[in-house]
C-alpha cells in the first residue's frame, strides 16, 4: 500500500515561511525559549524541508534589538556593573550569545541577524519606512496626543519597563505591570496602571504630552470576528487562537466593585450611555457595558473624581505604532512630524518578512522574491508564538496586514499580504513555575542543560511535553531544588523518558540491521518488495505522522513514534529469531529487508526530531540525504533509492558498523 494511495487529510503548500519568534536582545537564552518555541519550530521547518524541499521552505528569526526590556537592561548593566559600551555592543553581545545556543542545540535557521543586525537591520528599516508610509496612505493611522510618564527628578521620558505598577486590567493576575501592558500581554492606556513607580528614581512619575501615530484597531472587529469563524472551523488551528482572539472582539466595559455600587449610582445619570451587568455569583464587581471606546474614556475622569475605583475590561483600542525613545527603529517623517521611533510590537510583527528578505538577498535571489513567500496563493507562514503572545500576532498583525490591502508593500505592483497561520504553544514551566529570567527562580541555560544532557535527548524531551495541549512542567532532576532527590538514584530522571526510546531501541533497531548484513549478507541490504504487514504499518504510521504533523501536535507524533520503532524492534527480534537455523538465509533475506525498510521509515520521521543521529544513520545506508529524507516517493521498498543495476543484482552495500557503534548517545554524565 503506497503513501499516495493512504486516506490522509494532510495537505502543504508549496512554498512555507517559519517563524520562531524574537527574543529580546537584553539576555542569554533560558531552556524555555529553547524548548517552548525554538525546538518546536526547527522540527517542523526540517520536516518541511523534508516533505516540500529545503529550497522552498525559510526558516528565520533574529534578536528583537529595540524595546523598553533593553533600555532598562542596558541601564541596569551600565548603572551595576560600569558596562563601559554602547547599547548597540550590548544587544549584540546578547544576540551573539543566543546565536552560540541556538547552533548547540542544532536550530536550523536560514538567517539568525536582528531587527538593528547586521544586513537584516538594514533591510528592516527600509521595510519599515515602505510599510507605515503605506498605512499612512491608505488612512489607518491616526495622529494623536497622549500622556506618557515623566520622571521629572532624572528629567527624562520614561519607556515601557521604566515603570511598574499593578495591571488595570479586569481579573488579569500578572506580578509585573508596565507603562502600557502587562507581562501576560494585557494592554491599556498608561493613565490606567495602578501605582505607577519610575525604576530609574523610585519616584512616582508624572503624566507628560506627546504625540504619537496609532492604528485605528477598532475599525478591523468585524473583520477579526470574521477571521476568528474561519479559524475556529479551521482543524489544523488550535483553538487557544480563536478564543484568545475573542477575547478582545467584545464591547468596552468598565469593572466597578460591588461595594462602590452606591457612589456610582449617584452619578450615574450624568454618564454617557450604558448598560448595567449585575455582578455573577461569587463575584466582586459589576460591569458597565459603553457603546465606543470614546464614550468609555468619557466617563473614565467622572469615576475617578466620584472617588470609584475601577478596571477596564479587553477591548479593541488604537494600537500604538510610534514611541519618544532615542533606541529604535526610525519612524519616517508623515505629515512633518519627525524624530519618533517606532514601538517594538509592531515592527516585531514585520521583522520576519525583513528576515526572509534578508535571507533570499543572501541567496541571490531577486528583491521581490519574498512575495513568493509571504503573498502567494500556494504559500503559508507558520509562526511560532508563546500563547501571551496572541494579542500582537492573533489581533493585531492581521488587522495590520488587511489594512496593507490592496497593493504591495514597496510598489503598487505585487500581492498583498496573506494571513498567517498561528501555531500557539502554551507555557514551559520550570517544576511548577513559570520559566523567567527576571523571576525569583532562575532556570537554567541552554548551555546548563548541556552538561547534562545530549542535544537530542532534550530535543526529544521538549518536543514530548505537549506544549500545544496546556502549560507542562520541565523537570531536570539535575536541577531540582530537592537535594535527596537529586542525588538519589532510584529517583527517575524525568527528562531522560523520550531519551530511552533512541539510546536504547532505535540504536537497537539500527545497529541490529547493519551487524546482520555484515554477519550474513556481505554487508548489503536486500532489496526487494517488503512483506504485506510492514507495507500497511508503513503507510498507517506515515498517513497518521502527517497529519498529526500538519496539527504541529509534537507530544503526539513522539507517541506514534515510540510505537513505531518498538514495534520495528519487536519484528526484528521476533523475526530473527524465527529464522535463526534458515541455512539459505531467504526466509532471513526478506526479516532483513523489512527490518531495513522499517529502519528507513523510522529514520526519515525521526529525521525533524533528531537529526544529527538519523544523518548518521543515512551515512552508514550510502544513500544521498537529499534523496533519502525525501517524502516524493512511493515508500513500497528500499529499492526506490537505489539504480538499475543494484535493483537488478538485488542488493545495496551500506557501509561497515563499528562494534557497539550508537548512533545515538548518552551524556557522558549518564554512563556509571
Amino acid at each position: 500500500m503506497s503513501l499516495k494511495s493512504a486516506d490522509t487529510k494532510a495537505f502543504w503548500p508549496s512554498r512555507a515561511v517559519v517563524t520562531a519568534g524574537m527574543p529580546y536582545g537584553n539576555k542569554p537564552l533560558h531552556f524555555g525559549h529553547i524548548g517552548g518555541v525554538f525546538v518546536p519550530a526547527d522540527a517542523f521547518a526540517r520536516f518541511l524541508r523534508d516533505r516540500i524541499g529545503a529550497d522552498n521552505v525559510r526558516f528565520v528569526s533574529g534578536t528583537d534589538c529595540f524595546g523598553s526590556p533593553i533600555d532598562e537592561g542596558f541601564r541596569k548593566r551600565v548603572e551595576d556593573s560600569g558596562y563601559e559600551g554602547t547599547i548597540a555592543d550590548y544587544v549584540k553581545e546578547n544576540h551573539n550569545s543566543q546565536k552560540q545556543t541556538l547552533d548547540a542545540f542544532d536550530i536550523s535557521l536560514d538567517i539568525y541577524e536582528g531587527s538593528g543586525i547586521g544586513h537584516a537591520g538594514d533591510v528592516h528599516q527600509m521595510l519599515t519606512d515602505a510599510l507605515l508610509k503605506k498605512l499612512h496612505d491608505h488612512g489607518v493611522l491616526v495622529l494623536d496626543e497622549t500622556l506618557q510618564f515623566y520622571d521629572s527628578e532624572a528629567e527624562m521620558f520614561l519607556n515601557g519597563r521604566q515603570v511598574h505598577g499593578r495591571c488595570p486590567v479586569q481579573g488579569c493576575k500578572s506580578d509585573q505591570a508596565y507603562a502600557d501592558e502587562c507581562s501576560l500581554g494585557h494592554q491599556y492606556e498608561p493613565t490606567d496602571l495602578i501605582a505607577p513607580i519610575s525604576s530609574v528614581t523610585g519616584t512616582v512619575p508624572e503624566m507628560r504630552p506627546v504625540r504619537n501615530w496609532y492604528f485605528d484597531l477598532p475599525a478591523y472587529g468585524e473583520f477579526l470576528r470574521e477571521q476568528v469563524q474561519a479559524a475556529e472551523a479551521n482543524p489544523w488551528v488550535r483553538s487557544i487562537v480563536p478564543q484568545t482572539i475573542k477575547e478582545f472582539l467584545v464591547p468596552p466595559i468598565v469593572f466597578i466593585k460591588n461595594e462602590c455600587r452606591e457612589d456610582f449610582e449617584a452619578i450615574a445619570s450624568t454618564l454617557p450611555p450604558h448598560q448595567i451587568r449585575e455582578a455573577e455569583k461569587g463575584k466582586s464587581s459589576f460591569e458597565v457595558e459603553f457603546a465606543t471606546i470614546a464614550e468609555r474614556d468619557e466617563a473614565r475622569p467622572q469615576l475617578v473624581a466620584a472617588g470609584i475605583r475601577f478596571r477596564m475590561g479587553k477591548t479593541l483600542v488604537p494600537f500604538r505604532i510610534t514611541g519618544n525613545i532615542e533606541w529604535g527603529v526610525k519612524a519616517p517623517v508623515m505629515d512633518e512630524v519627525e524624530d519618533l521611533t517606532v514601538w517594538c510590537w509592531p515592527e516585531s510583527l514585520w521583522a520576519p518578512i525583513s528576515f526572509t528578505i534578508a535571507a533570499n538577498d543572501a541567496r541571490g535571489l531577486p528583491r521581490q522574491s519574498w512575495q513568493e513567500f509571504w503573498c502567494a496563493e500556494d504559500a503559508e507562514v507558520f509562526q511560532f508564538i508563546g500563547q501571551d503572545n496572541l494579542y500582537f500576532y492573533g489581533v493585531a498583525q492581521p488587522a495590520l496586514f488587511e489594512a496593507l490591502r490592496p497593493g504591495a508593500i514597496f510598489s503598487e505592483e505585487g500581492a498583498a499580504l496573506k494571513q498567517t497561520t498561528l501555531v500557539a504553544n502554551h507555557h514551559i514551566l520550570f517544576g511548577k513555575t513559570k520559566a523567567s529570567s527576571s523571576g525569583a527562580v532562575k532556570p537554567p541555560t541552554g548551555e546548563q542543560l548541556l552538561e547534562h544532557y545530549t542535544v537530542e535527548q532534550l530535543r526529544a524531551h521538549f518536543l514530548a511535553l505537549g506544549l500545544d495541549q496546556k502549560s507542562v512542567g520541565f523537570s531536570p532532576k539535575p536541577f531540582d531544588p530537592d537535594e535527596a532527590k537529586r542525588n538519589d538514584p532510584r529517583v527517575a530522571d524525568p527528562a531522560l523518558k523520550e531519551g530511552a526510546l533512541l539510546t536504547n531501541v532505535f540504536n537497537r533497531l539500527a545497529r541490529s540491521c547493519f551487524y546482520e548484513a555484515q554477519n550474513h549478507f556481505d554487508g548489503t541490504m536486500p532489496l526487494g518488495t517488503p512483506s504485506p504487514e510492514v507495507l500497511e504499518k508503513v503507510a498507517q504510521t506515515m498517513a497518521l505522522y502527517e497529519e498529526t504533523m500538519r496539527r504541529v501536535e509534537f507530544h503526539s507524533i513522539m507517541a506514534q513514534m515510540d510505537e513505531f520503532i518498538r514495534w520495528g524492534n519487536r519484528y526484528w527480534t521476533e523475526g530473527a529469531r524465527r529464522t535463526e537455523g534458515d541455512e539459505t538465509l531467504d526466509e532471513r533475506r526478506q526479516v532483513l529487508l523489512d527490518s531495513f525498510f522499517i529502519l528507513r521509515i523510522a529514520t526519515l520521521l525521526m529525521h525533524p526530531i533528531v537529526p544529527v543521529g538519523c544523518e548518521q544513520i543515512c551515512e552508514h545506508l550510502d544513500f544521498d540525504p537529499a534523496e533519502f529524507f525525501s517524502w516524493n516517493y512511493d515508500f513500497e521498498g528500499n529499492g526506490e533509492l537505489c539504480g538499475a543495476a543494484e535493483i537488478d543484482e538485488g542488493y545495496h552495500r551500506v557501509q561497515a558498523l563499528a562494534p557497539r557503534f550508537d548512533f545515538f548517545k548518552k551524556h557522558p554524565s549518564q554512563y556509571k
